[in-house]
């Protein structure tokens, strides 16, 4: 079916997806824009019925300022100009978001005439159909890390391509207690699955040795995932695509042209330039919630479609700096005991990411009346609906106590639990 489409065009604002998630939440499908879209770029775009000019403080790109092409207001496109950092400051009042809301109805519906035919049943059945497209009748290998994004990309590829595709469960040595042995037995007899699982954790942490910047261990991890999953589809025939989990916050968060890099991700900053499978995104427009939304109207179940988000990089960008296995397997413990806590005492479903790290240095403390100098063990838990922004939710203090007893009980070397209060911005969710 086709979906009507305004485009948000990108002129140095910080809170496009702000605008992108409105427009969206009105029933009618939004896109980001770089600030030099051409107006037959704009006019290619499936549905578009109107252009939001979003301007703000990043709009300044190498010396001049950017605005929108004379050629775009005259192309016959409703335009809105419109500056949410302006209108709306940075952090707008209710009735202010309220006065927002009313303009951009106002425009979507009254100037643009668009249709609020955007919901996830709609999503499914386009996205249906240009996987068929794409895909024809050749192979997909899928990157199954068992996480959400990775599980509703699954499902959604199971209804388009059925047995064309073949799920890829790489372990990396950088997962959580217990979680290979989960993601096979989830994928492949629950969900039956073609499943392949790799042990490549050896391979993985040995390139990793020695390197301590995290932009490169992202880069290692996403290029090397690459370099399996091609080792994996010369074992098959006709393996033509590869399917990733991307979805929409990686991309902006990997930098955009008015927006410095926040952070790269594994599956949009690491890919090599020798990649030969042409990639299949089917969610990359998605935010996360949108993403959870997109798994429930395919019928996965809540305990997977709710699961907890985790990194493709994994325990990677938990344990800081130079990887050392020690550290790493301090890391798995103390975040299972975290886990198993969470679930104890009810705030599994009431916090949406928690996790420990475990930094690359030492601290003076005392065991056994001897003097000690071991690692902290830092304790991040947020709420969140976009992974756009969080914030940190309140822990009972009884609980933060029980899991720091255990933590320095059962995990070797660790003599300090800390907890992390920083809401992002200006902490990002993980550390790395």
């Amino acid at each position: 079916m086709k979906q009507d489409m305004i485009a948000v065009v990108d002129l140095g604002s910080t809170r496009n997806t702000d605008v992108a998630r409105a427009v969206r939440a009105l029933g009618v499908y939004s896109e980001i824009c770089n600030y030099d879209v051409t107006k037959e770029q704009l006019l290619a775009l499936p549905g578009v019925k109107g252009v939001i000019a979003n301007g703000g403080p990043n709009d300044v790109v190498n010396g001049e300022k950017i605005g929108l092409s004379e050629e775009i207001r005259a192309s016959g496109l409703p335009v809105y100009t419109f500056d949410y950092e302006e209108n709306g400051r940075i952090n707008p009042m209710p009735a202010e978001e309220k006065d927002i809301a009313a303009r951009l109805k106002s425009f979507v519906f009254g100037d643009c005439g668009a249709t609020a035919n955007w919901n996830m049943d709609n999503f499914i059945a386009d996205q249906v159909e240009l996987i068929r497209r794409q895909v024809g009748d050749k192979k997909v290998l899928l990157a199954l890390s068992g996480g959400v994004d990775s599980s509703v990309v699954a499902a959604l590829l199971l209804k388009a391509v059925g047995k064309q595709l073949t799920c890829v469960h790489v372990n990396h040595g950088l997962l959580r207690k217990g979680e290979p042995e989960q993601v096979v037995r989830v994928f492949r007899e629950e969900m039956d699955a073609n499943l392949v699982y790799v042990d490549a954790s050896e391979r993985f942490l040995n390139k990793l040795a020695g390197v301590s910047d995290p932009e490169k261990k992202r880069k290692i991890i996403g290029a090397e995932f690459i370099r399996v999953f091609e080792e994996e589809a010369r074992k098959l025939d006709g393996i033509e695509f590869l399917a990733q989990g991307t979805i929409y916050p990686d991309i902006v968060e990997s930098g955009t042209k008015t927006a410095k890099i926040v952070k790269s991700h594994h599956n949009v900053g690491g890919l090599p330039d020798d990649l030969k499978f042409e990639l299949v995104e089917p969610l990359k427009m998605l935010f996360k919630d949108e993403v959870r939304a997109c798994g429930t109207a395919l019928g996965l179940p809540a305990n997977m479609v709710y699961r907890q988000p985790f990194p493709g990089p994994g325990l990677g960008v938990r344990c800081l700096g130079a990887i050392t296995r020690d550290r790493l397997e301090a890391l798995r413990e103390s975040d299972a005991i975290l886990r198993e806590e969470f679930a104890a005492n009810g705030l599994e479903g009431k916090v949406w990411q928690y996790f420990t790290v475990v930094p690359d240095f030492k601290s003076v403390g005392v065991r056994d009346n001897a003097r000690c100098f071991d690692w902290p063990v830092i304790i991040r838990a947020v709420n969140t609906v976009d992974a756009m922004t969080a914030e940190v939710p309140e822990i009972p203090f009884g609980v933060l106590q029980k899991i720091t007893r255990r933590i320095l009980a059962e995990v070797p070397k660790i003599n300090r639990v800390c907890f992390d209060l920083s809401p992002k911005p200006t902490a990002t969710i993980e550390w790395e």
